[in-house]
């Protein structure tokens, strides 16, 4: 998929470079490390073979935080951000959440001098964990971006493998944008990683995107390939009637 964009003209960015200054026709590569670093490890070295920059965001629980896999994906010129959940953790209590991710982002501040954070979507705690930002100021501690809030998705398309699919916005929690409707209706709808190779090869891809990806989702064996099969399609589920409870 990457090779077919970079023919048909796409660059691409980390969240950090496109803040910054954004190029014509680029892709945002964002990677959200939510557990199996190692997956993150083989992705960010297909990336770096590839000559492409991409942002890889890393939790703190120990499914995700691996110091070596973190030092190296640095050492490939990756971009580093912190995968905040602080407010899901402490409970909903807004002054040990900053606390907590005024530790946390001084921690990974010595791998990378993160200016980019994005969050965690926990989709099984009440808290949205972007509640944070209501009291406190990301940019007070040298945040330039949290992609929610500083990417404008009116003009940059949008596309997650969240719920194991191109198309999964309806087993995501909080994994979404109002601007989907849109985008419904634009025919911009793709299921599989060959839909979007397709598009692509046709032109019909908008010419800024954001493509978040989770490393642990995709394998070249086929017994883990299965079992993210399963367990996927079970947590869809889940996932598809805590949203239907919240609309009712």
């Amino acid at each position: 998929m990457l090779k077919v964009l970079s023919r048909q003209g796409f660059s691409f960015q980390t969240v950090e470079q496109f803040v910054r200054g954004a190029l014509e026709k680029v892709v945002v590569l964002r990677h959200d490390v939510d557990k199996r670093p190692r997956s993150a490890l083989k992705m960010a070295e297909v990336e770096h073979e590839t000559g492409i920059r991409a942002s890889y965001y890393f939790r703190t629980l120990k499914i995700s935080n691996d110091p070596e896999v973190i030092a190296e994906i640095v050492r490939m010129g990756h971009e580093l951000g912190y995968h905040y959940e602080d407010l899901a953790l402490a409970g909903g209590d807004l002054e040990t959440a900053f606390r907590r991710f005024s530790e946390n982002l001084a921690y990974f501040r010595r791998f990378y001098p993160i200016e980019t954070i994005c969050m965690h979507g926990s989709p099984m705690s009440r808290y949205d964990n972007r509640l944070i930002w209501e009291k406190y100021d990301y940019r007070e501690l040298g945040i330039i971006a949290e992609p929610y809030f500083d990417i404008d998705f009116d003009r940059v398309f949008y596309l997650t493998d969240t719920g194991r699919r191109w198309d999964g916005w309806q087993a995501s929690v909080r994994d979404k944008l109002p601007q989907q409707a849109d985008w419904i209706r634009q025919g911009l709808v793709f299921h599989t990683t060959a839909d979007i190779i397709q598009a692509a090869k046709k032109g019909r891809l908008p010419d800024k995107m954001m493509f978040t990806v989770h490393p642990q989702r995709w394998h070249d064996r086929t017994f883990p390939w299965l079992k993210e099969l399963l367990l996927q399609n079970s947590k869809n589920s889940i996932k598809i009637a805590l949203n239907r409870l919240k609309i009712n």
